[in-house]
């Protein structure tokens, strides 16, 4: 599987270096909606880029029966906050800068202060919200050769 991405790629990358700069913007764009998507079905069903389960809420977070009031990153998720970036050499995934912070406290695992009273600070742990998985590469070599066959 791997010498034959590895020659799709040598293949497919003399063909981009021919597309005109607008032609590689807009492959790339094509390549981080891609991206975006897969990361919001990954997000949503709350798994970490190993495959790995996101570490559940701490009891507090849960309503009186017991039940978690929502799905964790319901809106980080969404289009409004994920965003993409495409230039000629690069497509990238990121959160919008209004929710940076946040995203970045539960991906890496940091202590943040919270606003409800009295105030405290709190330990979240590491839940993977962005990251690249093997089976992201097949999906993106898909796309660049249905692009390349229009």
């Amino acid at each position: 599987m791997a010498a034959d991405l590895a020659d799709l790629e040598a293949y497919a990358g003399g063909l981009i270096a021919n597309l005109t700069g607008a032609e590689r913007r807009a492959l790339a764009r094509k390549i981080a909606i891609t991206l975006r998507g897969l990361e919001q079905r990954r997000i949503a069903l709350q798994r970490n880029v190993d495959g790995s389960p996101y570490e559940p809420r701490k009891p507090r977070l849960r309503d009186k029966g017991g039940r978690i009031r929502r799905t964790m990153f319901a809106k980080l998720r969404t289009a409004r906050y994920l965003k993409v970036e495409a230039s000629e050499s690069e497509a990238m995934v990121t959160f919008a800068d209004q929710v940076q912070r946040i995203a970045q406290v539960h991906h890496v695992g940091l202590r943040e202060r919270v606003s409800t009273k009295p105030y405290r600070e709190i330990s979240y742990p590491a839940r993977d919200l962005l990251g690249f998985r093997d089976d992201y590469e097949a999906s993106i070599a898909d796309l660049v050769v249905l692009h390349l066959a229009q």
